[in-house]
């Protein structure tokens, strides 16, 4: 007990609009249902909690943890509740504690349980029907300050998980945990097929239909972290956690859930550095910048970009380099910065060029081929079209280009170009070109379950106005927003 108030249990608890009162009895019978029948809450204890800052012992956080998910659909965790043991948590070289207010950095030895409880309570959201729409992202600032000297420090295998005599290791914080138990390499091969598989399906069918599984699979590979093993395979381990991690932030992003998606992101980020891989670890907060400028919040994905690149260490290849650099150009573009983009996107270019496939790419980079380069430069030039109409053609030329080579099944990607392609055409004055590629989109959209497909085409729609009367576009825009899924039509989170 620190004697000063628990701020991010008041807030919560606030929102969930219980009593003190009420929220003892909850906790008295969600631990009897999770084992513990033993425990006897009061309102004075509560008290305590909220106003006077003690940490109650275990099985109190997680019990706190299941019901406030449960009552604000979405996850939290015993860091955003405020519940974690500073003893636990570490303090950082310079003396200040680790346990940041916005839940952002932990710890190392901390990263396997935050994985996995933070998964469980995902799968507990998914099980019940709930929907992580209620929370708020965190701003690129906060964001930011509590990434970066973590990000910049160096990696420590030591702390890549608990060890026995961890208080973590006898009860890891977590709901819906298999029984994990050590593997060797060739498990370790099964998981890293794993991912393979995922990507794939994500790539052609978007996020919705297997974000489940991606989350159960990463909850596994956080059960299994909870175990040391020797260094080779424990870098692997970190390595498939990061993987996951992303492809479940880049689902939950895909599917609108934006809070839990930075998470996951920021998750990825940290098993990343576990794993010793800091390229990794830059790409994942790449992600996180990436939603920014697709929620309209492009000054705080340039500040993540930065991030992401002074993170991501030295070994970088050109080509991971190349990426970075197009979602730097479409934040730029974003805020009409026309010729910061283009000069961000012919560093790209020159850097996409310089690479000579000498060194195989990470599995996570094998996916940013020639088409991709051309999609995002497509992208930019639709965005910076937005402030200055004659950046469409360039648009449309780049966009053409990825269309002539998107061949290998990556549906969604597919989509996209369509779209930019279709709204460049209608803000340089080509509705008939507009109408053909709006309709390739819709064609392919019935298939995909990417909510940001949608996003976009109803930014395309926006565009369609001044030709309303025209005999084809007429057409469309009644197709269009009979087409657009309610929840889509009434928002406005898109910006791009």
């Amino acid at each position: 007990m620190n004697g000063q108030p628990n701020s991010r249990l008041a807030d919560l608890f606030g929102l969930a609009g219980w009593s003190k009162g009420e929220l003892a009895r909850l906790v008295n019978r969600q631990a009897a249902a999770m084992g513990h029948p033993q425990l006897a809450t009061d309102t004075s204890r509560v008290r305590r909690w909220i106003d006077m800052g003690e940490v109650p012992r275990d099985p109190v956080p997680r019990v706190m943890a299941a019901l406030f998910t449960e009552r604000l659909g979405r996850v939290v965790t015993m860091e955003d509740l405020g519940l974690v043991r500073h003893g636990r948590a570490g303090r950082r070289k310079s003396g200040g504690s680790v346990d940041h207010p916005d839940g952002m950095s932990w710890a190392p030895e901390r990263t396997a349980a935050v994985l996995t409880e933070f998964t469980g309570m995902d799968l507990m959201l998914n099980r019940r029907g709930l929907v992580g729409a209620g929370a708020a992202l965190a701003a690129g600032s906060a964001f930011t300050s509590a990434m970066y000297d973590w990000l910049h420090s160096d990696p420590a295998l030591a702390a890549d998980a608990p060890r026995s005599d961890d208080p973590l290791h006898a009860d890891p914080a977590g709901f819906d945990r298999y029984e994990a138990a050590p593997i060797g390499a060739q498990e370790i091969e099964e998981l890293e097929r794993s991912v393979e598989v995922f990507r794939a399906w994500d790539a052609a069918r978007g996020g919705g239909l297997q974000r489940k599984a991606v989350v159960g699979q990463l909850n596994e590979v956080g059960g299994i972290l909870s175990y040391r093993h020797p260094d080779h395979l424990q870098r692997r381990l970190w390595g498939v956690a990061a993987d996951l991690a992303v492809l479940a932030g880049w689902m939950s992003h895909d599917v609108g859930l934006e809070p839990t998606a930075q998470k996951y992101f920021v998750i990825a980020a940290h098993a990343a550095r576990e794993g010793g891989d800091l390229p990794r670890a830059g790409e994942a907060l790449s992600r996180a910048a990436r939603q920014m400028v697709h929620l309209g919040r492009a000054d705080e994905a340039l500040d993540l970009m930065k991030l992401a690149r002074s993170g991501a260490g030295e070994q970088v290849l050109p080509r991971t380099q190349a990426m970075l650099h197009t979602i730097e150009a479409w934040a730029q573009a974003s805020l009409g910065r026309g010729q910061a983009m283009r000069r961000t996107l012919g560093q790209a270019e020159d850097l996409f060029v310089a690479d000579q496939g000498d060194v195989p790419p990470p599995s996570w980079m094998r996916n940013f081929k020639e088409e991709d380069l051309y999609g995002m430069q497509a992208l930019a030039y639709r965005t910076l079209a937005e402030h200055d109409p004659a950046a469409a053609a360039h648009a449309q030329y780049y966009a053409g280009k990825a269309l002539e080579l998107r061949v290998d099944g990556r549906q969604r990607s597919k989509i996209f170009d369509y779209l930019s392609m279709a709204s460049a055409c209608f803000i340089a004055g080509d509705p008939d070109q507009g109408d053909r590629y709006a309709r390739d989109a819709m064609a392919s959209m019935g298939s995909n379950s990417s909510h940001r497909t949608w996003d976009r085409l109803r930014q395309m729609y926006r565009l369609t106005a001044d030709y309303s009367r025209h005999p084809e576009v007429g057409p469309l825009r009644e197709e269009i927003r009979l087409a657009l899924p309610k929840q889509v039509r009434g928002t406005g989170s898109a910006r791009t």
